[in-house]
Formats: structure tokens, sequence, C-alpha cells
């Protein structure tokens, strides 16, 4: 029976991840650059702990000082913004650093890369604390898409102690540990990268940069970022009740914005002052009271759920029950002097 190592076995897994998300094209390229190193870096742990190839032995360093970087840029990506090359050009400094100390100072590479996974890791963390909003996350996701950049960050922190791991087992005279320590921790922290970036409440969605139409309550607010908030919360409820935007279940912090023309942390901020609520949230309202119209028409809750803009059941109802007090069904059923 062939036995294959931990990492090459995981290695194909990141591959065949990568080729079916290739094949559907619902990956941007910054989480195929992401996909790609992370498989590179457990077929090249195999090749060289299992099978000899040391000669694949500098490449580790190099890929593993790039891998935090392009994690941040799937992040950005996903959530926040399109990386551009004048943002992704002072990250490049980490690998060209990994390369001077692999020709210079092979021994510092025992702290450099620890220190930019965790760097990184750390950064996402920063990034994704309450008070920031997420302008490219699906509105129904809820707190999931944070969550999942945040495990993903927590995986990039893990991959930073295997190698202080590793530089101790040497330290101490146990470098029979190294393999192990690859074996378990890095290539576990690859794929749990890898499969965190795929999942859909973490990829960004396409947002196309061409500006959308606006309607009559838009056209007046191009230099909303002097508006009030109550007036940037008025022209959203015109926007809302006129094009309904909330039925779209895949609906953004950031399409919202652009069609308001305003940014999208202002908007997320004016929301929260007036409302005391975040964006999600406040457009589930929206979703909620439309659900109840339908379902007073007599349509059945599992077709009101799609109906009005939500992905889950789960979401629908718990969104459901904090608007209105009351499950899907109860409501439905109440006498109508009662709605």
């Amino acid at each position: 029976m062939i036995a294959l190592p931990l990492p090459l076995i995981f290695a194909l897994l990141i591959l065949f991840l990568l080729v079916h998300a290739l094949r559907h094209g619902d990956t941007g390229r910054e989480v195929t650059a992401l996909l790609a190193l992370c498989a590179w870096q457990s077929f090249a742990i195999s090749m060289v702990h299992y099978y000899g190839l040391r000669w694949l032995m500098p490449a580790l360093p190099l890929v593993a000082c790039a891998l935090p970087p392009v994690a941040w840029f799937a992040f950005r990506a996903a959530l926040f913004e399109r990386v551009t090359l004048e943002r992704a050009a002072p990250h490049a400094l980490a690998p060209a650093f990994g390369l001077f100390c692999l020709i210079a100072a092979p021994a510092a590479l025992d702290l450099t890369v620890p220190a930019l996974f965790v760097g990184y890791g750390a950064a996402i963390l920063w990034a994704l604390r309450p008070a920031n909003p997420l302008p490219r996350a699906r509105l129904d996701a809820g707190p999931w898409p944070a969550r999942i950049w945040q495990a993903l960050a927590v995986a990039l922190l893990l991959s930073a102690v295997g190698d202080l791991i590793i530089a101790v087992a040497f330290l101490t005279g146990r470098p029979e540990l190294r393999g192990l320590v690859v074996s378990l921790v890095s290539s576990v922290s690859l794929v749990m990268v890898a499969v965190l970036a795929l999942t859909r409440d973490g990829m960004s969605l396409p947002e196309t940069d061409t500006p959308l139409p606006t309607s009559p309550e838009t056209q007046a607010g191009d230099r909303a970022e002097n508006a009030s908030d109550s007036e940037l919360l008025t022209r959203l409820d015109g926007l809302m009740q006129n094009e309904r935007l909330f039925l779209e279940p895949d609906l953004t912090l950031a399409r919202i914005a652009r069609r308001l023309r305003v940014p999208a942390k202002q908007l997320s901020a004016a929301i929260n002052r007036q409302t005391g609520e975040n964006v999600s949230r406040h457009v589930n309202s929206y979703r909620i009271r439309h659900a109840c119209a339908l379902l007073k028409d007599g349509m059945p809750v599992t077709e009101a759920i799609y109906a009005c803009g939500f992905n889950t059941k789960s979401n629908f109802n718990r969104e459901f029950l904090r608007v209105t007090g009351r499950s899907p069904s109860a409501w439905r059923d109440m006498p109508a002097d009662a709605m």
C-alpha cells in the first residue's frame, strides 16, 4: 500500500481546490495566488523532508516570506478593496528581505519568517476589530466573513508557532522534531488558510468599478461627505423603498455606498449613530418588513425566506425574531388586527 506523507496529501487537496476554483471562475487573483503558494509550499515541504530533494530547501523560506503578504492581499480584496500595484509594492519587501537573509544571513530567517506570520496575522485581526465595516462582505452573511478571516489570521499565527518550535528544537539539540512539526503544524496551517480563503463568505463578491445609474434620491448627494447623518439615512431609505436593493441576496455595504456616492465607512458610521444598528441589521429590517407583507399575502415561509433577500433559513429566522419578536410561523398565525 502506497503511503503519502501528510504535506503531500495537503498539497494535492489544495491543488484540487485551486483547480475547482479556476474552473468555476469564482475566485479572484489574490485568492488564486494564495492557493497556489499554499499548494507549492506543502509540495516542497514533502519533497524536502520526505523525499530528500534538498535542492528545493531554499524555496521554502522564500515562499514562506511571500505567504503572509499574499494572505493580506486576499483578505483586503475579499472584504475591503481591490489590491492595486501601488498598494502591493511595499509588501514586496517581505520576500525581498527573505531573499537577502537567505544569501547574507540564513540564521536570521528563523526570526524573520515567524515575525512575518505574526505581523500579518495580527494586522488582519486588527483590521477586523468591531469598529471597522467590511464593505465587500455580503450583508446577509452576518458576522461570518469576519470570523472566517479571523480564523485565517489564527492559522498564520499557528504557522509562526510551528516555525518557532522548529528553531527551539535546533537550539536544544532536537533537530529530529523538525519533520514532525513541519508535517503537523505548518501543513495544517497551510490547508486551513487555503480552505478558509475559499469559503463563500470569505471570498470577495464581484463589484463593478463602473458607477451605477443613480436614482433621483441619490443625484443630489455627489458631495455627501458633508451631509448630516439624518439626511444620509433619508436618502438610504428612499433608495431601499424605491429600488428595493435589500432584495439582492449578495448585497454589500460597498454597493449601497456606491449608489449613494458616499464612502462606505461614512455610511456605516451614520447608520450606527442614527439607529444603533450595524449595516447588516439595518438592511435586514427592510427584508423582514417585506417578508411580513409576503406572509400576510399567504406566501409560505420557505418561499418568503429567499423572496425577501435572505440566503439561509437560520439567518432569516434569527432576524425575524429580532425585528418582530416572534417566529415567522407564529407571526403568520397572528390575527390580522394584531399584526
